[in-house]
């Protein structure tokens, strides 16, 4: 089946660096748009930043200039660089992909950002 697992999240300072990575199995993963969304405390789920199949990238005007997402098919793992840190960018981050009209949902890893 498919599983998709996050690591990488924690507490970091304004203005410190976090690598959010994804392990994914079960699926074609080389075949398959990948995402990043968050959902902060009381907010809705927001997409973050996304990656096709082909590598083309796509980035919430918010962490625009601020992330960078990339995959690597041999080893089927999804990674989200993000710097600049600010506070409001605390949530949990949720790695995502669609199969066949199916959404599959890590269990997320939470990213804090204070000092």
């Amino acid at each position: 089946q498919v599983q998709l697992v996050e690591s990488g999240g924690g507490l970091v300072q304004p203005g410190g660096s976090l690598r959010l990575s994804c392990a994914a199995a079960g699926f074609a993963f080389s075949l398959y748009e990948m995402l990043w969304y968050r959902q902060a405390p009381g907010k809705e789920r927001e997409l973050v930043a996304a990656i096709s199949s082909s590598g083309r990238t796509n980035y919430a005007e918010s962490m625009r200039g601020r992330i960078t997402i990339f995959r690597d098919n041999a080893k089927k793992t999804m990674s989200l660089q993000m710097n600049s840190l600010k506070r409001e960018d605390t949530a949990v981050y949720y790695c995502n992909t669609r199969i066949r009209g199916n959404d599959y949902w890590g269990q997320g890893t939470r990213v804090t950002v204070s000092s």
